[in-house]
């Protein structure tokens, strides 16, 4: 049994080390007395090994009583209630007043407790160790500086001497001042690292502590604040300037953002430096108006420079939407909004005593959250001013390249918008030393399971936008390629046929879409941890409702997709289908869309089409005919005919029309009026219409040019001694008019009344 006993005193042990116990344990009732040893809170596997060699059958017995009662007071213990939201609310309600409350409590002492850190910084250090401080820390400085300087000369040709050519357009303007930029940053790099260099060889390590953030927070810092600040707004060059800003303001803002680097940079070397000498901020309290005075400053330069803010957040784009319209306008209020949130945050924490998250709060955590959740809006901004310069050129002319170029503009900006949130939210979970990977793999833990949602529907949104830039891209350079030019007619017989990608993309497009909302819309439901599989089976009985019940619908379908195999029709192209005749205006997976001439548009299912005609496909022969008197000569007509489709070929604006060039083919019949002269010629589907008005008015002014007249309807009265016509009395006039008249009427009846 003894084996036994040490086997259980080990799990004893392993369970113990959590809650250790450092009691004894009396033996039962006629045992010898045992005492429990005490079971240090971090046992290794050799202090297991040795506790089990030490302890006794009774001590094992006494150990697992001695739990076993522990366990069952612990499971006798009632558990908190959980309480509600409005609960927890009031909670955090109450915490905050009280946090205000000490804060204006403890504003007497602030002077006193500020002249306590400052005599025991000065008590720690001596005067000697003050003095070196001073004078070794300006020492460093003059040497990093120096340093500095140098970095910068060697790096002179980085940028161009002359910069005004720079400014002639975006590439060279953002080339200049991001060399700029980053030479201002090596500067400052090899300026910190020289100070850390030099300081650490002169100053003693308690004299470091004071320096380094000396240094860090109150020159450093808001130098590099004045780079990023003269890379994004180059308050003296407005030819360079990268955002939509006049003089006043971008001047205004650079000023105020090396101002509110400096109060940030103060308030973490105030915190730090109070701390280094005993005088914890809770104790006056100067953290709390340190920090309300940064918010304060954000929202009086937001409230100030409000016009200034719109315009550049609206930026010198044409192609806004109303969204950025009203990002711009509400910018500056969402400014004040974060800055007063964050804050607000920032004193929840602070109320509760949250250490892990002071310990962020302390080292500028909120401050990077609140500058990424500024940036959001500019960055959109600069992310369309990017797309603007660098989307590839409009493929063609015309509405319809147009209208794919605007289009195209904002995929590419919807998939930056999309990258750039991405980007601030792992700035933020960086500046929170939040793993979000490791926050994602917790699968049963609801942020994680948020996260995971949220990663899924972006990689579907960025997959569904870049698939439809691609097709919308091919699908302009396809309809630019047979768009018809702004004169030109489409009549009766239709226009040109778009190419078979035309018909086939819009609907490639939609499946596509629907495909990805349906696979990453489950995958987002399972990453929430819902079960999809009833989704799946209800998928799959509606599959078979549909089958059995809507017969019709698949028809319609499988008939549109074999009518697609076949290339029978295509968007654009002209088509009789049972007697309904019109344009290919739109098709869908189960039905197409004709546009009659007039106007009317007919939905056709395709399971409907027996037959279908195309009148749009390949070349299209137009037939002409000209009625002239009997007495015209047909070659005379012939010669002229031919010149005429001679001169159209070489004109370079109708010749890309034909197929044949325009010629006569003879006299086609006689009618009561005169000759009917047919000539045809063959064109491309489409350009008909265009050729055959441009034809006739070359036939009239030929026919005119060479006095040949166009057969007309006419009577003529034969009158019995004519000769004496100028004698006739008004009466007799009067009578050979109604009698003419009469006779018109009459041959115009007979002719079936044309």
């Amino acid at each position: 049994m003894k084996p036994l006993f040490k086997v259980l005193a080990l799990l004893a042990a392993l369970f113990c080390i959590s809650v250790p116990l450092a009691a004894q344990v009396p033996t039962p009732s006629g045992s010898p007395q045992a005492t429990t040893p005490t079971v240090p809170d971090d046992l290794t596997p050799d202090q297991v090994d040795d506790l089990v060699a030490r302890l006794s059958d009774d001590q094992v017995r006494a150990l697992l009583l001695e739990r076993l009662d522990a366990v069952a007071q612990a499971a006798k213990a009632p558990a908190e209630p959980r309480k509600g939201p409005i609960a927890r609310a009031g909670d955090a309600a109450k915490a905050l007043v009280a946090s205000w409350l000490d804060a204006l409590s403890k504003v007497p002492v602030l002077v006193t407790k500020q002249a306590e850190a400052l005599s025991n910084f000065a008590t720690a250090l001596g005067t000697a160790g003050m003095a070196t401080l001073f004078g070794y820390t300006l020492l460093a400085l003059a040497i990093g500086y120096a340093a500095e300087k140098v970095a910068v000369y060697i790096t002179r040709s980085w940028i161009k001497a002359d910069p005004a050519s720079a400014s002639d357009d975006l590439r060279g303007a953002v080339g200049y001042l991001f060399r700029r930029f980053c030479r201002e940053v090596l500067g400052l790099v090899v300026f910190y690292y020289t100070l850390v260099f030099v300081g650490r060889r002169l100053l003693e390590p308690e004299q470091i502590a004071y320096a380094a953030p000396f240094v860090l927070y109150l020159i450093w810092l808001p130098r590099l604040g004045a780079a990023i600040s003269r890379f994004v707004l180059a308050p003296n060059r407005p030819d360079l300037r990268l955002v939509n800003a006049d003089d006043h303001w971008a001047r205004y803002l650079h000023r105020n953002q090396i101002g509110l680097f400096l109060l940030i940079g103060f308030t973490l070397f105030i915190v730090t430096f109070n701390d280094l000498n005993g005088v914890a901020m809770g104790d006056m309290r100067l953290g709390f108006w340190l920090n309300s005075s940064i918010h304060i400053y954000i929202a009086l330069i937001a409230w100030t420079a409000r016009s200034g803010l719109t315009e550049m957040m609206r930026g010198n784009d044409p192609d806004r939407t109303e969204f950025d319209e009203k990002v711009a306008t509400y910018y500056p209020y969402f400014a004040i909004a974060v800055s007063a949130a964050v804050w607000l945050i920032v004193e929840y924490f602070v109320a509760i005593r949250d250490m892990a998250v002071l310990a962020n709060i302390g080292a500028g955590a909120h401050y990077v959250t609140m500058f990424w959740l500024l940036m959001a809006p500019a960055i959109d901004t600069l992310i369309r001013g990017l797309v603007r310069h660098l989307q590839p050129p409009m493929i063609g002319t015309g509405a319809i390249a147009e209208k794919a170029y605007r289009s195209t503009k904002r995929s590419y900006i919807r998939i930056g918008r999309v990258l750039a949130g991405i980007f601030v939210v792992l700035m933020i979970a960086n500046a929170w030393e939040i793993d979000l990977r490791q926050v994602a793999g917790a699968g049963s833990d609801v942020g994680g399971a948020v996260i995971q949602f949220l990663i899924i529907i972006a990689v579907g949104y960025i997959l569904d936008e870049v698939i439809s830039l691609w097709i919308n891209r091919r699908l302009a350079k396809e309809q630019t390629a047979i768009d018809q030019s702004p004169d030109e007619e489409a009549g009766e017989g239709g226009g040109a046929g778009g190419s078979r990608l035309v018909t086939v993309l819009p609907l490639l497009r939609v499946t596509a879409q629907v495909a990805i909302a349906v696979i990453f819309g489950l995958l987002a439901l399972g990453a929430l941890g819902l079960d999809i599989t009833p989704l799946l089976a209800g998928a799959g009985i509606l599959g078979l409702a549909i089958g059995f019940g809507a017969q019709k619908l698949v028809a319609d379908i499988v008939g549109g997709v074999f009518f697609l195999i076949d290339d029978a029709f295509r968007v654009g192209e002209y088509v009789d289908v049972g007697g309904t005749t019109g344009t290919v205006e739109k098709i869908s997976i189960r039905s197409m869309q004709l546009r009659h001439h007039r106007g009317p548009v007919h939905t056709i299912p395709y399971g409907e089409i027996a037959k279908l005609t195309n009148y749009s496909r390949d070349w299209v022969i137009m037939k002409l005919k000209f009625t002239v008197p009997f007495d015209t000569d047909p070659n005379k007509v012939k010669k002229i005919f031919k010149k005429i489709g001679a001169e159209m070929m070489a004109d370079p604006v109708h010749a890309e029309g034909f197929l044949q060039p325009f010629k006569s083919q003879g006299v086609f019949d006689f009618d009561d009026v005169g000759m009917i002269i047919r000539g045809k010629f063959m064109a491309k589907p489409g350009k008909q219409f265009t050729l055959r008005k441009e034809i006739f008015n070359k036939v009239k002014a030929e026919f005119k040019a060479n006095g040949i007249d166009f057969a007309r309807r006419e009577v003529r009265v034969a009158i019995p001694g004519l000769d004496e016509a100028e004698h006739l009395t008004p009466d007799q006039k009067t009578a050979v008019a109604a009698a003419a008249a009469q006779a018109a009427n009459e041959q115009s009846q007979q002719g079936g009344g044309e």
